[in-house]
């Protein structure tokens, strides 16, 4: 069966750093791209980020160029979303999902589109 879950959120103070993991379990990377989502109090769900690991593309929303970084261990199961530089703006819940390649927004990680979320973790950043 396929999984996918979060890590590594919590309380931290402005100016501080994060690294959420996420682990995709039951899938072949070949077969989905990996993004990254955030979902801000009272706001739609956005994506941060997203990438195919096997072909190289990459898309990054631009809000988070620059303070947010993804990468993944060799075997591709294991993910991580970098974020430094924490704003109060930055607080809310954020998600990992496995987009799979016959989505139609597969490349950019569409929020709407075909895909195994996990449930996130929250992120809160206090002044």
């Amino acid at each position: 069966q396929v999984r996918v879950e979060e890590s590594g959120g919590g309380l931290v103070q402005a100016g501080g750093s994060l690294r959420l993991t996420c682990t995709v379990t039951g899938l072949k990377f070949e077969d989905y791209a990996l993004g990254w989502f955030r979902q801000l109090p009272g706001n739609n769900r956005e994506t941060l980020q997203c990438i195919t690991w096997s072909a190289g593309g990459r898309w990054y929303a631009e809000f988070a160029k620059g303070r947010f970084t993804i990468s993944a261990d060799n075997d591709r199961k294991t993910h991580y979303l970098q974020m430094d530089s924490l704003e109060p703006e930055d607080t809310a819940r954020y998600f990992c999902a496995a987009i799979l390649r016959r989505s139609r927004s597969y490349q950019i990680c569409g929020t709407r589109a075909e895909g195994y979320w996990g449930q996130g973790t929250q992120v809160t950043v206090s002044s």
